[in-house]
């Protein structure tokens, strides 16, 4: 369980959210991971037309990502959605729910787009991380 992470799904006087902490803060090495697609080694897209597939096919990237900084999705304080269609999000969230604590989810805002970089692209989620201090995991 990582303690070096305060989750606060509601502060007083915000109504309580679903799927994500309104605040959430840490200490310890800051790592950005960039929008990433439903895009495989080669550049291919996975999943075209089938955004539970392309969600699963990005948080697959953001894990490869955030392994690259020595860190996992329990060090992940914040993830920003893109989607094309605001109805995508359940999907986009079920696939979520399968990486991440649902006990104590990171923060998140979601925005519907009216495209991503390509057209065959349905989602895409950058992130924020914080590991503690010390030696790399």
């Amino acid at each position: 369980m990582t303690t070096h992470l305060t989750h606060v799904p509601a502060p007083e006087g915000i109504a309580p959210a679903s799927g994500y902490s309104h605040v959430v803060w840490g200490s310890g090495r800051f790592i950005a991971i960039s929008g990433q697609c439903a895009l495989d080694e080669h550049g291919e897209v996975v999943g075209e037309g089938d955004v539970a597939a392309q969600a699963c096919q990005v948080f697959e990237n953001l894990r490869r990502c955030l392994a690259a900084a020595g860190a996992g999705f329990g060090d992940v304080l914040k993830l920003t959605y893109y989607v094309t269609d605001a109805a995508h999000l359940p999907a986009v969230r079920a696939a979520r729910d399968e990486v991440i604590d649902t006990r104590r989810p990171p923060a998140s805002s979601a925005v519907q787009v009216s495209a991503l970089f390509r057209p065959d692209l349905l989602v895409e989620i950058e992130a924020y991380a914080v590991l503690p201090e010390g030696p790399r995991r």
